[in-house]
């Protein structure tokens, strides 16, 4: 008690300190119930935080040097691959998910699809489908490698192509506007989902329980939720652009949620304090609550910053 005192005097006399954190748009609702517990616990730190792709939020720290704390990824190879070691230490794999297709009861066919027909459906003329930008979300090329892995697990060859069109219209920064609707992050997609833009999106499960979606559960052979059937989600890859003239190929793998501090993050000592909250039991338990399955206990690889480290 005495310390929460002296910590409301302080933020009092002198205002709270920052800790920015950068994360992925999937992770907006239980990270803003988690920064009211973690504010309530620790009264002396105002969380910050910047929702956009997890593509997006490592290149604001790679290509425009913008200050974070603490990054939060949907993929943890983003921070593996962009970030480490020129920028972060560690990666703290913390929580998993998977995708599904979800609707609204305006959609088109909503009352008659179901798991066994959904890919008959999208490939109706009159329907169009959403999802976020590969290039700069991982939700978006998991869609991708889901329609990939539908024609292999459905045996129909055709259905990505018929679905999501020829194969660089990301990379060169166009869209089959007839067909499939794409925006940054697939948190942007909702409310055109709701408004009736669009019939169905691919989108995490998690989002979808936390928004009141109806949905389409895939088979666990597609939905890139599922680590025993990690060779079977390798059969399908995408190639997204890093920056412009690169290109990475990503690979269909089970999907892993993971975080990391910045090494030059302006406020270490609220990093660590805050991405030691969100891996323990109480930060667990809403992420749990928000449709998040965790990682139990988390896996940290790296060098771990210490609590003392300036």
């Amino acid at each position: 008690m005495k310390k929460i005192f002296l910590s409301l005097i302080i933020t009092a006399l002198f205002g709270a300190e920052k800790i920015i954190v950068f994360h992925a748009g999937s992770l907006s609702i239980p990270f803003s119930q988690i920064e009211k517990k973690f504010e309530s616990k620790y009264p002396q730190y105002d969380v910050i935080r910047e929702t956009a792709g997890s593509l997006a939020c490592a290149r604001k720290i790679t290509d425009l040097h913008k200050k974070a704390d603490v990054m939060a990824s949907a993929d943890y190879k983003i921070i593996d691959n962009l970030l480490i070691p020129k920028y972060a230490k560690f990666n703290a794999l913390f929580a998993t998910n998977e995708m599904v297709i979800a609707f609204t009861p305006h959609s088109k066919y909503a009352n008659i699809i179901n798991s066994e027909n959904w890919t008959d459906i999208l490939l109706k003329p009159e329907i169009k489908v959403g999802h976020s930008n590969p290039n700069l979300d991982p939700c978006g090329y998991r869609a991708v490698i889901v329609a990939k892995l539908a024609g292999i697990y459905y045996k129909k060859p055709f259905f990505y192509d018929q679905l999501l069109g020829y194969e660089d219209y990301y990379t060169n920064g166009e869209e089959n506007r007839n067909k499939v609707i794409v925006r940054p992050k697939e948190t942007d997609l909702l409310g055109l989902l709701e408004a009736g833009v669009f019939d169905y999106l691919f989108i995490y499960k998690s989002v979808a329980k936390q928004h009141g979606l109806k949905y389409i559960n895939l088979p666990p052979e597609i939905n890139l939720g599922r680590k025993e059937y990690a060779d079977f989600y390798k059969q399908a890859s995408f190639k997204i652009s890093v920056k412009p003239g690169t290109f990475i190929k990503k690979k269909g793998e089970p999907m892993i949620y993971s975080m990391t501090i910045i090494k030059n993050a302006p406020n270490k000592k609220g990093a660590y304090l805050f991405v030691k909250f969100v891996l323990s039991p109480e930060g667990q338990a809403i992420l749990k609550q928000n449709g998040q399955k965790i990682l139990n206990p988390p896996v940290i690889n790296g060098k771990w910053l210490i609590k003392n480290e300036k």
